[in-house]
């Protein structure tokens, strides 16, 4: 019974992200982390570097849909995506080095002020 409650979990995150991914094109790991912790009981650092390789083949996907939709600005990509990948080792690096409380705390205030922005 453990396994199929585990299963049934894992999948309806799986399926919430990739939908809300899928049609805002991001968000995944808004949802992901969460999951994780909250329903997989991962602890905050181990589903933030889970979430991340979740996120990889539902991005791919929805990038080649709105690729065939011509829905990218290559100009911007390109540009957005070389500071991107920088953030992104330099993040990688220091995320187990920042206790599971702080960095809970922080992706909660991201988290709220994103919802904030894009509210108001």
């Amino acid at each position: 019974m453990k396994n199929k409650n585990f299963l049934i979990k894992s999948s309806m995150i799986g399926l919430i992200s990739g939908f809300i991914n899928g049609l805002f094109g991001s968000g995944g790991g808004t949802i992901i982390v969460p999951g994780l912790t909250n329903f997989l009981a991962l602890p905050q650092y181990r589903a933030h570097a889970t979430a991340l390789i979740i996120i990889l083949p539902f991005s791919i996907i929805s990038s080649i849909i709105y690729l065939k939709s011509k829905l990218i600005d290559f100009r911007i990509t390109f540009k957005v995506s070389i500071g991107a990948m920088i953030g992104a080792y330099i993040g990688a690096k220091i995320l187990n080095k920042v206790p599971n409380k702080i960095l809970k705390k922080i992706f909660g205030v991201f988290i709220i002020i994103a919802a904030i922005r894009m509210v108001f």
